[in-house]
């Protein structure tokens, strides 16, 4: 049972100031232990009542620098929110249960991105191919990402951060998902606009969610990612070309300076594994 401490309690436990330093030097070389106990005891008392050894309100100063850090790199978007009410919400939570053993619509603590391209002609098309909910492989919800980037480097955020969209088969559970509008990954690759822009939202993305560069993948290596959980066997290989593993090892590349650059942890590198697909 949870009780509540009595106010200034804390402040009771605290030894009166002078005190414990005479004390403590009264009682020799067994006073060096004691001291060391004590100051123990000093800083769990000081981090029960909000402070640290670093000082009062550091927490506080580190959490605002963290803010401060995550706004500076945050990209410039545009937000078009595709249609996502209830009747979405519960097609995506029975999706879960079916293919990840848990009802569940919300995305939690995301751990990866997955790149796609979105072989159409723009991001307006994208867009509607996503709102319109359409069954994907007999089931139900649509398929979604939850940003576009379209030729000329508009970011687009398409469904909010802490809903789950179906764009990657074992991995919807824990990935956000990035479309870039075109026809291949190397088009994409070759518009400067459209590949900063990429660059520059997952590198955002990498910082708020501590995702590190090793689940950073193109869609066409989820079969690899050590993190990829399906429940169907049928689907045990189903996957799609975007973005190729040759393209996303030269991406990981360019994220690995400006992550460093931007003082961005990048982590290992990638784990890949073979589940003989």
């Amino acid at each position: 049972m949870d009780t509540a401490m009595p106010a200034g309690s804390l402040d009771a436990m605290k030894p009166p100031e002078g005190d414990v330093s005479r004390r403590v030097g009264d009682l020799g070389k067994a006073g060096k232990a004691v001291s060391a106990g004590l100051v123990g005891v000093l800083l769990l008392v000081g981090s029960w009542s909000g402070t640290s050894a670093a000082g009062p309100g550091s927490v506080d100063v580190n959490a605002a620098r963290q803010v401060e850090h995550l706004s500076n790199l945050r990209p410039k978007m545009t937000t078009k929110l595709i249609p996502f009410h209830h009747k979405r919400k519960m097609q995506m939570a029975r999706y879960s249960g079916r293919h990840y053993g848990k009802r569940q619509y919300h995305l939690n603590n995301p751990r990866v991105i997955v790149e796609h391209y979105t072989d159409g002609p723009s991001m307006m098309s994208a867009w509607w191919t996503m709102a319109n909910n359409t069954k994907d492989i007999g089931e139900s919800p649509g398929v979604c990402t939850h940003f576009i980037i379209d030729e000329r480097g508009r970011i687009y955020r398409t469904v909010p951060l802490d809903l789950r969209c179906r764009h990657t088969i074992g991995l919807n559970q824990m990935a956000i998902g990035i479309e870039h509008v075109g026809t291949s990954d190397r088009q994409v690759m070759s518009r400067d606009r459209q590949r900063k822009a990429s660059f520059h939202l997952t590198l955002w993305l990498m910082a708020k969610y501590d995702i590190k560069l090793r689940n950073v993948i193109g869609h066409g290596e989820s079969l690899l990612s050590p993190l990829r959980y399906e429940r169907y066997r049928s689907w045990k290989c189903m996957t799609h070309t975007d973005f190729s593993h040759h393209t996303m090892n030269r991406y990981r590349n360019h994220m690995r300076q400006r992550a460093r650059a931007h003082g961005v942890l990048v982590g290992r590198r990638p784990h890949w594994v073979d589940i003989g697909c």
